[in-house]
C-alpha cells in the first residue's frame, strides 16, 4: 500500500521518533494539530507500514552488555541452502543486533552485543559450529559515539 506523506505527517513521525510514549494529546499540540485528525493520520501511516514495531531502547550498558563487537564474514558459500542455515542461526541469537549482506569484498556485516570478549568467544564457537564460513574478523567498539534508529525526516 502507497501513501502520501506530507509535512504534518512528517511533524507526527519525528515526534514519534522523538518519544513515541508522548501521549496523542502531546503529540497534536507539538504539530499544531488536534487529537483526532493526528490519530487518524498514525493509523493511516501504520496501516501502510511507515509505522512499525514500537518498543523501548534499553541501555546495554546499564544492563551489563559492555561489549560490542562488529563482525565482518567472508564466505565461499553462496548455495541457497547455505544461506537459509545461515539466517537462522543468526535469527537464533539474541545477541545479533544487527546484520547486513554486502557488497563487496566482505560478504556479511554484524553488530553483536554481548556482556564481554569471553561472552563473544561462546557466541563465535556456536556460529561456526552451525555454519561454515571462510573468514572472520571482529572489531571491537571502543566507543560508541553515535547511535540511532531516527530517520531524517
Amino acid at each position: 500500500m502507497s501513501v502520501r506523506i506530507d509535512d504534518t505527517d512528517r511533524k507526527i513521525l519525528a515526534q514519534l521518533q522523538r518519544d513515541a510514549s508522548q501521549s496523542l494529546d502531546d503529540i497534536a499540540k507539538n504539530v499544531g494539530s488536534s487529537k483526532t485528525p493526528v490519530w487518524n493520520r498514525i493509523r493511516k501511516m501504520r496501516d501502510a507500514g511507515v509505522i512499525g514495531q514500537q518498543t523501548v531502547m534499553l541501555d546495554a550498558e546499564a544492563l551489563g552488555f559492555e561489549a560490542c563487537f562488529f563482525v565482518l564474514i567472508r564466505t565461499s558459500e553462496h548455495e541457497a541452502e547455505w544461506q537459509a542455515r545461515f539466517l537462522k542461526a543468526l535469527q537464533d541469537r539474541p545477541e545479533v543486533q544487527e546484520a547486513h549482506r554486502l557488497a563487496g569484498d566482505i560478504d556479511y556485516i554484524l553488530k553483536v552485543r554481548v556482556k564481554n570478549a569471553r561472552a563473544y568467544d561462546a557466541f563465535y564457537q556456536a556460529l561456526i559450529s552451525e555454519v561454515r564460513v571462510h573468514n572472520v574478523t571482529a572489531l571491537l567498539s571502543m566507543e560508541e559515539i553515535k547511535s540511532t534508529v531516527m530517520l531524517p525526516l
